[in-house]
């Protein structure tokens, strides 16, 4: 059988990604598209979630004709048992990552650190009196460290359910608890999970898929939303920045220092020491006309939003950003970080640095973050990336001359800012644009890339679908890279592609039809977003009921299962554009494309073509459209003297 052949056009959608990686085969660097290839068909019973793996009586694998493992675990029990331990793998990793923070804001607090500060005292005194912590009279570092020591107990809860909850709409609440799946503390949420799918435990499937909800709205608003409140209170709360997206934002003429991963701390000290006169001069005795810092996956979104820092790639683009040769070093952390850069890296000159103790990689150079003096790490940091620019190639150098300008940073209060101004900030002017029918709903698109699709071609599609039929979309993480370097996150995008009513918004306020609203850990925002809408009156009393759709188009983490998790128990439908790994189980998949709205009012959907999930996230808003009373035209009338008498008024 002859094997199908992948061109590269088929598997990027951008030019600088397309442009690159024909690099990539001609210098013969192996990347994710080509061991996707080596790959060849995937294991079945692993895409349909019928291999167990938990016990050493096994691995088993479910078939007609053996339909049960060694200890008697049918289908239905493995498939639920593999996507609890998903939704807990990303549970644990946006949860880990908002604990760190919470610890350095303790630092902080207690003086502990000089570098880094309270950007935001006015984040810090409303974030704290949200969780009733008198802050009036009080020192920011008194109310910071009160904040600090509330929060970690939110990891440890063993009996109280969290604090974060509170913070969701009453009637959210109401159905939590009316389902069984109020989470206590995060950790307890995972550590639990991991033992009821301990081999001899939880059977039930339906009860085991229960608690994968409970463990995700532990990571939703709990974790996640715990990290967005203190890199708030930190690094400074986001509000709209101009800057530039894709590889093109690399320069042949300056050192070019690449971070990837999700840690903000260190990138944030590199931002400072970016701009330092002393180190700007260090690198053109170097010979280099400067220092270029741009970012790769969410820590580009971190640094994107608080300092314009340019964006080079999304998760895909990791390697290839490695590929250009133009490169002096790159920092990676944790989470979505390949193994594979020290190996792409040793054809080039780029020295790869891993800088958290908990994610070391074979052939990086590891050098740990100094909390006590981290500006001191960075400063180490650049001037070895600079020292590195005398071994660049020049004939390996290729950088596409591909970069898209964009607006970036809106969080919550930014957009609430936006609406309504400084003393008048409110979400009533957007409540109103979706009443009158000029926005028709509001759309979450979120998540990875994934190489088995064509990068990005899926989230870009989707995403001119909908803001051409009125739809607002909000964006986070890597679909919000994509919509960058595709231009839509300009202002003009909104007369270039938006329909009339979403375009007549976007003039009058001023911003783009995509609204990035920060890294994956961010999220947490979109539901902030849809809890101000219900707050502010008019379109429902819970999340469920405000025209609202998630999407995960080209999802491929354990991340993007506990997310998708959260928002289906929070009350939003959620579309995804390839499904779990459930296919194993008819009554695993039931459950969570159909059973779960009687539980939540919100279900899965699965569409893996992005025209045909336009069609159906707008008949999704037009159904809660209809169940509000609002999904009708407003007759507009011009009136005369004789109709304002009948008025009245």
């Amino acid at each position: 059988m002859t094997k199908k052949t992948i061109k590269p056009e088929d598997r990027v959608w951008d030019k600088a990604s397309l442009e690159t990686l024909i690099k990539a085969e001609r210098d013969c660097i192996d990347t994710c598209f080509t061991r996707l290839d080596a790959q060849q068909t995937p294991c079945r019973f692993g895409a349909e979630g019928l291999c167990c793996r938990i016990c050493y009586m096994g691995p088993c694998r479910i078939t007609s004709k053996a339909p049960r493992g060694v200890c008697g675990a049918d289908a239905d029990t493995i498939v639920a048992r593999n996507f609890l331990r998903e939704v807990a793998g990303g549970t644990a990793a946006h949860s880990d990552h908002g604990r760190h923070l919470v610890l350095l804001l303790k630092q902080a607090a207690e003086g502990r650190i000089a570098d880094y500060v309270i950007r935001d005292e006015r984040a810090l005194r409303r974030i704290a009196k949200s969780y009733g912590i008198e802050e009036a009279g009080r020192t920011k570092e008194a109310v910071a460290l009160e904040l600090a020591d509330l929060l970690l107990k939110e990891f440890m809860l063993q009996e109280d359910t969290l604090s974060t909850l509170r913070l969701s709409p009453v009637r959210q609440q109401a159905i939590w608890r009316g389902q069984s799946v109020t989470p206590l503390g995060i950790d307890r949420m995972v550590v639990e999970s991991l033992h009821r799918t301990h081999m001899g435990v939880d059977h039930d499937y339906r009860n085991i898929l229960l608690q994968a909800f409970r463990t995700a709205l532990a990571d939703g608003w709990g974790g996640s939303r715990i990290a967005t409140q203190v890199s708030d209170i930190l690094f400074g709360t986001p509000s709209p920045v101009r800057s530039e997206a894709n590889l093109g934002v690399l320069r042949k003429d300056t050192v070019n220092i690449v971070v990837h991963g999700h840690e903000p701390e260190l990138p944030e000290m590199l931002a400072i020491a970016a701009r330092d006169p002393a180190m700007q001069a260090y690198a053109k005795e170097a010979g280099a006309a400067g220092i270029t810092l741009a970012g790769i996956c969410c820590t580009a979104n971190e640094i994107l939003m608080r300092h314009g820092i340019p964006v080079a790639g999304n998760f895909p683009q990791q390697e290839l950003a490695i590929v250009t040769g133009a490169v002096e070093m790159m920092l990676v952390d944790v989470q979505c970080c390949m193994p594979s850069l020290p190996d792409v890296a040793r054809s080039y000159h780029t020295e790869i640095i891993s800088t958290s103790d908990i994610a070391k990689t074979v052939g990086t150079t590891h050098i740990t973050l100094n909390r006590e003096n981290p500006l001191a790490t960075a400063n180490v940091l650049m001037r070895r990336a600079i020292d590195n620019f005398k071994n660049r190639d020049p004939g390996k150098v290729f950088i596409p001359d591909v970069k898209t300008p964009l607006v970036a940073g809106f969080s919550v209060d930014a957009i609430k800012y936006m609406l309504g101004g400084r003393f008048r900030a409110s979400f009533r002017p957007l409540n109103d644009a979706v009443i009158q029918g000029r926005i028709k709903g509001i759309v979450g698109i979120v998540g990875c890339n994934n190489p088995r699709m064509q990068v990005d071609a899926y989230i870009n599609t989707l995403t001119r679908a909908l803001i051409g039929q009125n739809v607002l979309v909000l964006k986070t993480g890597c679909a919000a890279i994509a919509s960058a370097k595709e231009g839509m996150l300009r202002p003009e995008a909104a007369l270039e592609a938006a329909g009339a009513g979403l375009r007549e918004v976007c003039e009058a306020i001023g911003m783009p039809p995509v609204l990035h609203m920060g890294s994956c850990v961010d999220n947490s925002r979109i539901l902030e977003a849809g809890t101000e809408v219900v707050l502010e009156g008019g379109l429902g009393d819970d999340l469920s009921q405000i025209p609202a759709v998630g999407v995960a188009p080209e999802w491929m983490s354990e991340k993007a299962v506990a997310i998708a998790c959260y928002f289906v128990a929070s009350g939003i439908d959620v579309v995804l554009g390839h499904p779990f790994h459930v296919a194993g189980s008819d009554n695993v998949t039931r459950f969570l494309n159909e059973e779960t709205r009687e539980l939540f009012n919100a279900s899965f959907h699965v569409c893996e073509d992005p025209l045909r999930a336009a069609d159906m996230v707008i008949d999704l808003l037009d159904r809660k459209r209809e169940r509000l009373g609002i999904n009708r035209k407003a007759e507009r009338k011009l009136y005369d003297m004789e109709d304002r008498r009948k008025l009245d008024v």
